[in-house]
């Protein structure tokens, strides 16, 4: 029999914790609930559809290490999945149908693979480097919006007691005058799927774990968007903190966050 390549591999997973997701959304008023932080919750839901990854891909590649949202690191190996089984938890508790699953596979340091599964719209967004982007098996890309004053961005608004929730409102003073109008949804993987498929112009976000963001950052730069840190030379993969839009937008976009 031939083994599973994989991109099969995440894309059968995702749909199997997506099915599990969808079991636990029908009766998600019964689900057990902590607290890890303010506005930070994890339950039932977010524990089986992990635990559902992480044997599939243990008994699928054995050797490859791990890192969970809810279970954290395992295994020093170069070639690494980056899991976040629910993306969007508080969405999904609230009954909010905008939250995801979220795989990555990291080869030697690099983002190699990305997967972000909705199982609400059962939309599939993908991509594998060198290789493209798509969403349900077709090919996408970013938008061609090209005017600051036209651009629809998303965001993600720090909560609780955050440090940076200031200069999160410094941002979006200085951009919303500029811009057609920013969305905080309440999933950053979605978010940057939604820019790597033309959904949104622009993205950007302080302080993310790997998890939020690896598999968005595949679809987006196989998409054609333009990805940094909040510095030019920053990467996200290790600060967290990631700015990215269209190409035609990213040097106005930027320039604005930045206060340049």
């Amino acid at each position: 029999m031939t083994q599973e390549n994989d991109l099969s591999l995440a894309l059968r997973v995702a749909q199997e914790a997506g099915e599990i997701l969808r079991a636990h959304w029908a009766t998600r008023a019964q689900l057990r609930v902590t607290t890890k932080r303010a506005g930070d919750f994890v339950s039932q839901a977010d524990r089986a559809a992990e635990d559902h990854l992480r044997a599939a891909l243990v008994l699928a590649r054995p050797t490859d290490s791990w890192l969970g949202e809810e279970t954290g690191a395992a295994g020093t190996t170069a070639r690494r999945w980056i899991v976040d089984p629910l993306d969007g938890t508080t969405n999904f508790l609230r009954g909010i149908g905008h939250w995801a699953v979220s795989i990555a596979l990291e080869d030697a340091g690099e983002l190699t693979l990305g997967v972000v599964h909705d199982p609400v719209r059962r939309e599939t967004f993908a991509a594998t480097r060198g290789a493209g982007a798509t969403l349900n098996g077709q090919p996408i890309q970013v938008a061609e919006t090209a005017r600051l004053g036209d651009a629809l961005f998303g965001t993600g608004i720090p909560f609780g007691g955050m440090a940076h929730i200031d200069a999160h409102a410094a941002d979006i003073a200085r951009l919303m005058p500029q811009c057609a109008g920013v969305r905080r949804m309440g999933a950053a993987a979605l978010d940057l799927a939604y820019v790597a498929s033309g959904r949104l112009d622009g993205f950007w976000e302080r302080r993310l774990q790997p998890w939020d963001i690896a598999a968005g950052l595949v679809l987006l730069r196989e998409a054609g968007a333009q990805v940094e840190g909040w510095h030019m030379a920053e990467r996200p993969e290790a600060t967290g903190t990631v700015i990215t839009a269209t190409p035609a937008l990213f040097p106005a976009f930027a320039a604005c966050l930045r206060g340049q």
